[in-house]
């Protein structure tokens, strides 16, 4: 083989193995001795999980800001703060590895199958009937947010049926006959709806005193219910 030919094979066998890298690096990190191949939350995600990330490292000391659910400079930092002490891959990405190493087990947003419509379109009936359309949504998501939530149980039915979380399953309003429009409403939630921006919590200020449930910071109010993280 002349050395042309070589070259060009050289050339070609590199430039390929960038490509793969860059095709590799939009997915995570190619890291080796525990990296992460798989990226979950980085700069620029929003949401539970990231202000469950900030929570974490907030009570290791790493992370010093307000907690908002935005996956910024400082969150990076403190990210790779934390994995540079538990000897992970130090990305900067809080992928299944950190995630694990932090605590934080999250739940998966089921799919809108008919079963999880009719499921949760009982529970938005019962805790929004009379709400404007938006409001059901709105609870829907809260619901649904709480799965994704690692104070939360990871299933849709673990949620709503977890003890005490809603007055409605105790108080027989759950078993009453649903509203048609909350349906709809339970369909737009698990499609991916979500007018609270992320909430975990509602109430009505006309029907609760709980000092927990008020101390929460409201984002949004809908209809009769505060929105809160």
């Amino acid at each position: 083989m002349n050395k042309h030919r070589k070259s060009k094979k050289v050339h070609l066998r590199n430039a390929l193995f960038v490509v793969l890298a860059t095709i590799m690096a939009c997915f995570g990190t190619i890291g080796t001795g525990g990296g992460e191949i798989e990226a979950i939350s980085q700069v620029g995600s929003r949401g539970a999980e990231v202000r469950a990330i900030q929570q974490k490292l907030k009570e290791r000391g790493l992370f010093k800001s307000d907690i908002t659910g935005y996956y910024g400079e400082i969150t990076r930092k403190a990210v790779l703060a934390f994995q540079k002490q538990k000897g992970i891959s130090q990305t900067g990405i809080a992928g299944p590895i950190t995630l694990k190493a932090l605590g934080i087990s999250i739940g998966t947003v089921p799919a809108a199958t008919q079963a999880n419509i009719s499921l949760l379109a009982r529970i938005i009936s019962a805790e929004a009937r009379g709400e404007p359309y938006v409001g059901q949504v709105a609870v829907g998501a809260v619901i649904l947010n709480r799965i994704e939530h690692p104070s939360f149980p990871d299933t849709l039915s673990g949620v709503i049926y977890q003890n005490g979380a809603f007055t409605a399953v105790t108080d027989g309003q759950f078993n009453q006959p649903v509203a048609s429009s909350a349906y709809n409403a339970a369909r737009d939630a698990l499609n991916g709806w979500d007018p609270t921006g992320g909430c975990i919590y509602y109430y009505n200020p006309a029907k609760t005193s709980n000092k927990f449930i008020r101390s929460r910071q409201v984002v949004t109010v809908i209809g009769s219910h505060r929105f809160c993280l």
